[in-house]
């Protein structure tokens, strides 16, 4: 896809700071096209980073996020923001705050602030849908620190374009795969043989690719409408150990063991049995209709099998 292209002349020499820049920035940037039309600057506090960025002719900032200094040498230095780094983690007192995001906003509101800010949260924040399906217009009911933390950080994020004008957008996004992405596939599971639940108490899970997401992120710097919320997923209907099986098929592996959920309780790790808590499907109308978003990869079947080619 070429943004630029499409853009109104005075648009093409516009200044887009990505801060979180890992591997979906890295799309995004490249998304973003010719350097010489849209400058990409992305914020890292690594310095051995820099070389890697500069590569991918993205301009790098020595910065961190948790030092207000740095935050405040970012006010009024791009136009569009994409925001895709993580909260805080671990125990914290303050422990439903993502104090990141609440930092950054009130940065980016010292001087001439973004004419956009798109941020990267998660579905989690709408918790258990029981297998419902799920529509931006279902209230955040966040179960978990981290849901929580990104329900704080849509909040920081939506105050700052009512406040000043800036039109932000928030992405909740499921579970990110590509084949060329670090860690993007079931493979590694399915070799170690983790357990998955049983069909009678398995849940629904939701999927984007990383190109596809990367996509929809620059998409959104120009076509968001202010103050929403959009589900960007893919098409897929599947519960999680029918995805995992999907998989096992296609890489030549055996199935995964299934499970009851009593004894998954017992027998798998507590960050896992999270993610086999909640049950949703996600609608993603808003996305085609407002982003414009055609997905290249529209299942995740389709996503797979292109890497296996």
């Amino acid at each position: 896809m070429s943004l630029t292209g499409a853009l109104p002349a005075r648009f093409r020499r516009e200044r887009v700071l990505i801060i979180g820049c890992g591997d979906v920035g890295l799309r995004a940037a490249r998304v973003l096209g010719q350097p010489q039309r849209v400058r990409v600057l992305a914020l890292t506090s690594s310095p051995e980073r820099a070389p890697l960025l500069r590569e991918q002719g993205i301009t790098p900032l020595r910065g961190n996020l948790d030092d207000p200094a740095d935050l405040r040498r970012l006010a009024g230095l791009a136009t569009r923001v994409l925001h895709l780094a993580p909260p805080p983690s671990g125990d914290m007192p303050d422990w439903r705050l993502d104090t990141r995001t609440r930092a950054l906003t009130r940065a980016l509101a010292q001087r001439s602030p973004p004419l956009s800010l798109v941020y990267g949260s998660t579905s989690g924040v709408y918790g258990d849908a029981q297998g419902r399906w799920v529509s931006e217009a279902m209230p955040a009911q966040p179960r978990t620190p981290r849901a929580w933390r990104r329900v704080d950080a849509e909040a920081s994020v939506h105050w700052l374009g009512r406040a000043l004008g800036v039109r932000t957008s928030v992405l909740r996004i499921p579970g990110i795969y590509a084949p060329d992405r670090p860690g993007g596939t079931p493979r590694e599971r399915l070799q170690r043989g983790t357990p998955v639940l049983r069909p009678e108490d398995d849940v629904y899970t939701n999927h984007i690719h990383a190109d596809d997401l990367a996509r929809a992120c620059v998409l959104a710097l120009w076509r968001g409408r202010p103050q929403r919320n959009i589900n960007v997923v893919d098409d897929t209907e599947l519960k999680m150990g029918d995805y995992f099986d999907l998989a096992a098929d296609l890489y030549g592996l055996p199935r995964p063991p299934r499970l009851d959920r009593v004894s998954a309780n017992d027998q798998l790790p507590l960050m896992l049995l999270s993610f086999m808590s909640e049950s949703r499907r996600l609608r993603n109308q808003r996305m085609k209709d407002e982003l414009r978003l055609r997905l290249h990869h529209p299942t995740v079947a389709q996503g797979l099998r292109s890497g296996a080619r």
